[in-house]
């Protein structure tokens, strides 16, 4: 594991830097197998189909770099990975 994901693991995707790990009562999926990876996903208030579509993320550590997007999708039987 390189530098830049330890420094994302167990952090919430789009949350504010000053507060950048997991609120209480909120639903969270992990980020596995992307350049997010390790990063949580706040799934709160999803529907259980907008959660089968998957989602494009914006990021800046893509293959590509700066205004890329990285496509998750669920895996099947892990409704939090």
């Amino acid at each position: 594991m390189d530098r830049d994901e330890e420094l994302l693991r167990g952090r919430v995707y789009g949350a504010d830097h000053d507060h950048p790990g997991p609120l209480p009562h909120r639903d969270y999926a992990e980020l596995v197998g992307g350049p997010l990876d390790g990063l949580l996903l706040d799934i709160t208030g999803w529907s259980a189909d907008e959660i089968q579509t998957g989602v494009a993320l914006m990021t800046e550590l893509g293959q590509f770099g700066a205004g890329g997007r990285a496509l998750y999708d669920p895996r099947p039987g892990e409704r939090n990975r």
